[in-house]
């Protein structure tokens, strides 16, 4: 039994496997590249790296080793320590050790713990089958040259029928070069009507606005005036009378109260899409509730409606 084999096979899975009382290993991705020495190209690829100050056991390892190996839980976490026991005899007597298709760990100089990853497994599943190739540079120079060599060696000759076809294509060119042009003149002469109509049509509207205002209207036996005395209502105090689903029973309901000598109207629908009516609207709060005092003789339901409209 390996355990480095099975943090391998969460390292396919999880960014993060703890090895309890050692480290964790660390996966992130990273996009695919090229090398530029060596013009080698790489897929996107889990680039595995190690942090020694994760010791914490999150269960993760041992859950996954005692699924595996049908054991409990406790067991596992002792085949664990057993792991983490042999890495660490492997550093002190030879200063390195291995965990297979993962990484290497060795001590350097100053007898600090450092990693290095292989790079033979790629953990990135959405990868699985792209493998790494190098990649060939394309010779546009030497092509170039020489295509401009045959060219110098074999020029090109031109019989009578080539020239015929020849002067037939230069002749269609021209045609089309031709009508191009025309229709491009006559869109230009269009477009100059249009503004010279346009100009002529804005001045004939502005004589005519200028005899219109120098007219005088002359009548002998005008009309007396009438005046009409309308009062608005204003205020953002409100006595409801009621509120209808049906605008047309809200309408009846204003009639009838202005039958009654009240100033009833329509406020509008309030939230619930119902059409409010109400006997009056006031500026002052004291007024409104007088006035509430007074409709509540004959209406109980009235209430004050305080409301900006």
């Amino acid at each position: 039994m390996n355990i480095s084999s099975y943090i391998q096979d969460l390292l396919y899975r999880y960014e993060c496997v703890v090895l309890p009382g050692f480290g964790a290993f660390l996966s992130q991705k990273q996009s695919a590249y090229i090398d530029d020495q060596s013009n080698e190209f790489f897929p996107p690829n889990k680039v595995i790296s190690f942090n020694r100050q994760l010791i914490k056991n999150d269960g993760l390892l041992a859950n996954y080793i005692a699924d595996a190996e049908s054991v409990k839980y406790g067991t596992a976490n002792n085949m664990i320590q057993e792991f983490v026991y042999d890495l660490e005899n492997s550093l002190q007597n030879e200063a390195k050790a291995e965990l297979a298709n993962i990484g290497k760990l060795y001590l350097d100089s100053e007898d600090r713990l450092q990693f290095e990853p292989f790079t033979e497994i790629n953990f990135l599943t959405q990868s699985f089958g792209l493998d790494s190739y190098k990649t060939i540079p394309v010779q546009r120079e030497v092509y170039k040259k020489q295509v401009e060599e045959i060219e110098e060696k074999a020029p090109l000759l031109f019989t009578p029928e080539r020239r015929k076809s020849s002067l037939l294509k230069y002749a269609a060119i021209g045609l089309i070069a031709l009508g191009v042009s025309s229709f491009a003149g006559l869109n230009i002469y269009s477009s100059q009507v249009s503004k010279h109509n346009i100009a002529e049509q804005q001045e004939a509207e502005s004589q005519l606005q200028e005899q219109i205002q120098q007219a005088t209207f002359i009548i002998d036996n005008p009309l007396p005036a009438v005046t009409f005395e309308v009062e608005k209502q204003s205020g953002n105090y409100h006595i409801i009378a009621g509120a209808f689903r049906v605008e047309e029973n809200a309408q009846k309901k204003v009639d009838e109260l202005r039958e009654d000598g009240h100033k009833a109207r329509l406020i509008g629908a309030n939230k619930y899409g119902l059409h409010q009516v109400v006997y009056s609207s006031h500026q002052g709060r004291r007024e409104a509730i007088n006035k509430l005092y007074e409709v509540k003789r004959t209406n109980e339901a009235a209430w004050l409606l305080v409301q900006e409209l």
